[in-house]
């Protein structure tokens, strides 16, 4: 059974803000890396890196109640996390409309921790970097300029398939890995709460 996540009902930060403070919410998976996680995650919400989620969905699910809210910064990785989730089985699924971007926008309860930037910024940034290097050193090498241009093809297809190279390349470093998240670990959290 294949489920299209990308028209599963979205989860407003407000009425998620409600059904977690009324007491027993749905489960929400963040699906950050472990360092975007350990910067601000929602309060009573479980780390599970889409990488690990993709490789362990199956085990995962047995640990899932019916209800499941995925959350990642701005609503991409999530999705691609609800899709694997729906071809393990699991049919419904929601994605916090925005990510954490929507859920700190609207003042909504975050855990803290060491402050660092988001994977995102950090593409923006390499991207960027070069971007500016290729096309200054093109005009003194000729043909440089010419990674920039590969670089801006691969920040297109990104955008066009909602996947990002440089994105889980960066995901790797260990700036971002932050603690492994160990499936275990996770499995044991879920059955803690149920």
């Amino acid at each position: 059974m294949t489920i299209d996540v990308s028209r599963a009902p979205g989860l407003t930060p407000a009425a998620l803000r409600q059904l977690t403070e009324g007491g027993r919410g749905p489960r929400v998976l963040d699906v950050r890396t472990p360092g975007e996680f350990r910067t601000v995650h929602i309060p009573g919400s479980y780390n599970v890196p889409l990488d690990t989620l993709r490789e362990h969905r199956a085990e995962l699910l047995d640990h899932l109640d019916e209800d499941v809210v995925l959350v990642c910064r701005s609503g991409a990785r999530a999705s691609q996390a609800g899709a694997a989730l729906a071809e393990a089985g699991m049919p419904h699924l929601r994605v916090l409309e925005g990510g954490m971007t929507a859920w700190e926008a609207a003042g909504a309860p975050v855990n803290r921790g060491e402050a660092r930037w988001d994977l995102e910024r950090q593409v923006r940034l390499v991207a960027g970097a070069v971007v500016l290097v290729t096309g200054v050193a093109g005009l003194l090498v000729p043909g440089v300029h010419l990674i920039g241009t590969a670089i801006g093809a691969g920040l297109t297809f990104a955008a066009l398939s909602n996947t990002c190279a440089m994105g889980m390349l960066l995901s790797k470093l260990p700036y971002n890995r932050g603690p492994r998240t160990d499936i275990r670990t996770v499995i044991a959290s879920l059955r803690d709460r149920s």
